[in-house]
């Protein structure tokens, strides 16, 4: 059964990822110490694997200079201390191999599932863990009893581990007495290192039931109900009345963008009076011409007083004003359908400046300039075919 929000909503949504993220904040990853115990185990088998070779002559070295002590040092104090300081310092350096082993692992061995992360939070007293309704519900939970057959299930495996070892070694065990120092110490590195293996394989089989049961749990612990994914959508977004402000005033900037660029155009073509658009071209740095501007109704006439207050050429052609503005944005080139139109537009222009300037005839403004019927649109933005 999928549990319940605080407004009696069945959590039935994955988590989000921002749900994810704020659980990191706070501590909580999915952690498996039965697989920092086989991370452990594991790597002390290698490390004794390893290191036995040195372990074994050190402490078989240890061995022997802590048994033959010449008489006049048997009664001096401060040589005796010294033999105690040296034994050890030995054993510590002879085992220093596999503990630095062993510190690595226990270091490594939290984070193979999870990942690494401090919080303050998780650290922190949490007054919910004293209450001692709460307890009892956590006590007779499912996750309890998930937990204590896990346990049984632990106890088994080591416990089978642990009776094996001594079927296949408790007579060698009781032999080694019979054996000489180095060989008992040998002998017992080789028993070390198989019981180490067997109870690494051992782990490696608890590790391999945990960690899914953990993975399931956590991600099973931060569903979300529906009302939780609406009431982080209106957090993370903001509020729909918000969000309806916010693209307002994004057009107003980009409408305010695109007016400063007006002035910069070359020529302006209008509806005349529901759609105005402002065309720029520089046949030495440009390969297509580029809308700078564009606006319905208020904008187009403020489109055209801009055009007019910097002198810049209005032509009137409703077709190719509609089919500018419905294929195109701002600072975008203008489609190739629609080279030609412009390319006419743009001639007249053009001409009219020289003729201006007294070079050349007058030029014929513009009347008929062919648009593709499949870029033909009505005031509304549908093809006019």
């Amino acid at each position: 059964m999928a549990e319940e929000d605080d407004s009696g909503q069945e959590k039935t949504e994955e988590a989000s990822s921002r749900k994810i993220e704020k659980a990191r904040e706070e501590g909580q990853i999915p952690r498996s110490r039965d697989l920092t115990t086989t991370v452990v185990l594991l790597l002390a088998t290698i490390g004794l694997y390893v290191f036995a070779d040195f372990m074994a002559d050190k402490i078989i070295g240890i061995t022997r200079a802590s048994f033959v002590i010449p008489r006049e040092t048997i009664f001096d104090t401060n040589a005796m201390i010294g033999l105690l300081a040296g034994a050890i310092y030995d054993g510590l350096f002879s085992i220093a191999p596999l503990m630095a082993v062993l510190v690595i692992a226990s270091i490594f061995g939290p984070i193979a599932l999870g990942g690494f992360i401090f919080s303050g939070k998780a650290i922190a007293p949490q007054l919910n863990r004293m209450d001692p309704l709460a307890g009892l519900k956590r006590m007779f939970s499912m996750n309890s009893l998930i937990e204590l057959l896990k346990s049984v299930a632990k106890v088994s495996l080591i416990l089978w581990a642990t009776v094996l070892i001594l079927q296949m070694y408790a007579q060698e065990m009781f032999r080694m007495s019979d054996e000489s120092v180095g060989n008992a110490i040998i002998h017992s590195l080789d028993i070390s290192i198989f019981a180490t293996i067997l109870l690494s394989v051992t782990t490696i089989l608890i590790a391999a039931i945990d960690i899914p049961i953990q993975i399931y749990q956590y991600n099973k612990k931060l569903k979300m109900s529906r009302q939780d994914l609406k009431d982080e959508s209106k957090d993370t977004d903001g509020k729909p009345e918000v969000k309806g402000r916010i693209r307002q005033l994004q057009r107003e900037m980009a409408q305010r963008r695109m007016m400063g660029n007006v002035p910069q155009a070359d020529v302006v073509i209008t509806n005349p009076e529901h759609f105005s658009v402002a065309l720029r071209y520089d046949p030495e740095t440009m390969d297509v011409p580029i809308m700078l501007a564009k606006g319905g109704d208020h904008m187009a006439m403020k489109i055209r007083e801009i055009a007019n207050a910097h002198k810049i050429e209005i032509i009137q052609s409703p077709v190719l004003a509609r089919a500018i503005f419905y294929t195109t944005d701002a600072d975008e080139e203008i489609p190739a359908g629609l080279y030609l139109a412009v390319a006419q537009v743009l001639a007249y222009v053009f001409q009219l400046r020289n003729y201006r300037k007294g070079k050349g005839d007058r030029p014929q403004y513009p009347r008929n300039i062919n648009v593709p019927r499949d870029m033909r649109y009505d005031a509304k933005g549908k093809l006019d075919n």
